[in-house]
């Protein structure tokens, strides 16, 4: 059962990174057709701006990708669930939070 939501989550991540590299591309090549001073326009966002919230938005999604990786080793080892920090059980309402913990609220 763990297995499998955490099977979900990684497939959600991945589509997430996914849509995202996809309009980071996009906007690259908008950026690259486009001679427009995007440092003076009074439309909105700059294009600089947009990039880099991709950008972050993309790392984050990467991240949790391989936290979620990290947890699903931890079901083959036997060890999902034990915090790394301590040795006792994390709590269900903390996995139930963010099922990739590493650790109990404590050592959190």
């Amino acid at each position: 059962m763990v297995r499998d939501d955490l099977m979900r989550l990684r497939a959600s991540a991945e589509a997430e990174a996914a849509t995202l590299a996809g309009d980071l591309e996009a906007l690259f090549a908008a950026s690259r057709d486009s001679n427009a001073d995007d440092e003076h326009d009074p439309e909105g966002a700059t294009i600089g701006f947009e990039r880099a919230q991709l950008t972050a938005l993309l790392a984050a999604a990467r991240d949790r990708i391989a936290e979620v990786d990290d947890a699903l080793a931890r079901c083959d080892a036997g060890t999902y669930g034990i915090c790394e920090g301590c040795g006792r059980p994390i709590a269900a309402e903390r996995l139930a939070a963010r099922p990739f913990a590493r650790f109990c609220i404590t050592c959190a």
